[in-house]
């Protein structure tokens, strides 16, 4: 498959490099290289970018704080990301623009459809933050959501690991890897790809998921290029 826009979801801990909490420089340098490839090659691009490595609503909330308060904070957290994200890809030379969900006009853009879309059509490289503006949403419902009203040809989901298995590959040496599989197997095999909001979406908008491992250098770039990299989600 040609990819002309394409939407890459990056989990906030994938920030942490070796690091247990924050942002590790050297990965976001990393990360932002890897972008560049992709950007080079004309394919438009936009971001969603996770806070786990800061704050994360939900274990807020197991603490005993307010879910709605600790999701609010995680909103935060993503922004922080975005804004170091945004950094590393113009120390590349990459044109950017964040957006988010909840106003920090001082800061960033709020977030809007179209304006997204020239900014793309312009090989701006789009980051979206504080997820969908709303408790009780992950960001990776945030990354279908956008990727949906931004047209994109598929979601790029950038994990540690080379893609779905059947069982943990990092309990399990036995897992068996997929390259490609159905919304209904993953449904049905009880296989967790994204939660159940996100995953919905992605299926009923008939969205194709790409899991695959963003650590090893050049994945993305074959990825974009065609070459069979980590599991296909689609129907």
């Amino acid at each position: 498959m040609q990819y002309k826009r394409i939407l890459l979801k990056l989990s906030g801990e994938a920030l942490m490099g070796e690091r247990q909490y924050g942002i590790d420089p050297q990965r976001l340098k990393e990360y932002a290289k890897e972008i560049k490839e992709v950007v080079d090659l004309g394919i438009e691009l936009a971001i969603v970018i996770g806070g786990g490595n800061i704050f994360r609503g939900v274990a807020g909330a197991s603490n005993g704080m307010d879910r709605v308060q600790g999701d609010h904070m995680g909103m935060l957290a993503t922004c922080i990301n975005g804004l170091a994200l945004q950094s590393a890809l113009e120390d590349e030379g990459i044109y950017t623009r964040l957006q988010t969900a909840i106003e920090i006009k001082e800061m960033a853009e709020p977030y809007i459809k179209r304006r997204a879309n020239r900014h793309l059509e312009k090989g701006r490289v789009v980051i979206f933050g504080a997820g969908t503006g709303n408790p009780y949403f992950t960001t990776d419902t945030a990354a279908v959501l956008r990727a949906i009203e931004i047209n994109a040809d598929a979601i790029l989901k950038g994990t540690r690991v080379d893609g779905i298995y059947n069982a943990d590959p990092e309990k399990d040496k036995n897992a068996v890897k997929y390259d490609t599989i159905t919304y209904k197997d993953v449904l049905n095999k009880g296989l967790k790809v994204m939660d159940m909001t996100a995953f919905t979406l992605s299926e009923e908008n008939k969205l194709p998921i790409i899991v695959f491992d963003m650590n090893k250098q050049g994945n993305l770039l074959k990825l974009v290029s065609g070459e069979p990299i980590g599991t296909i989600v689609n129907q």
